[in-house]
């Protein structure tokens, strides 16, 4: 399936309705510290409901660490300043679908990062800064799961 990273999330309850997207779609959710809250935060407990549980998540200490257990052979990066719609790309399975931290998005460093094979954008109106972390990945999931026809969903 497909795998969603966050690089160093910082608001729990975003964590926890990517942990309950995670465990509905199939995806896996991977997340690079350092983050902004723990796992025993009530605010990711309470976004997240009873489903921490059925999702794979895993934490990596660093980018680095994360691409060493990935091995990605494509990444998108999400980003308000990408130059690829979302809706351009035929996702595989096991593309990773990377999304930075809520207050200031995907690092320059990271965005230019060898590894990522294109920068990806959700169309908004002008003039607005972002979307929310979780609804931003929920888009892209849904997409790319759509393109396999919602593969082991009950449709």
């Amino acid at each position: 399936m497909f795998r969603i990273l966050f690089h160093t999330p910082e608001i729990p309850g975003n964590t926890g309705n990517a942990i309950r997207l995670a465990a509905i779609t199939g995806a896996e959710l991977h997340l690079v510290e350092p983050l902004g809250f723990d796992f025993s935060d009530a605010k990711l407990r309470r976004a997240g409901l009873d489903y921490h549980d059925l999702a794979v998540v895993t934490v990596h200490p660093d980018i680095e660490a994360a691409w060493a257990a990935l091995q990605p052979e494509r990444v998108f990066a999400f980003t308000s300043d990408g130059d690829t719609s979302y809706t351009d790309i035929a996702y595989q399975k096991g593309d990773v679908l990377l999304f930075g931290p809520e207050s200031v998005g995907l690092p320059a460093w990271l965005k230019e990062d060898p590894h990522v094979t294109a920068r990806v954008r959700l169309p908004m109106l002008p003039s607005l800064r972002s979307l929310n972390l979780a609804n931003a990945a929920s888009i892209a999931v849904y997409e790319a799961w759509r393109q396999h026809g919602f593969a082991g969903a009950q449709v």
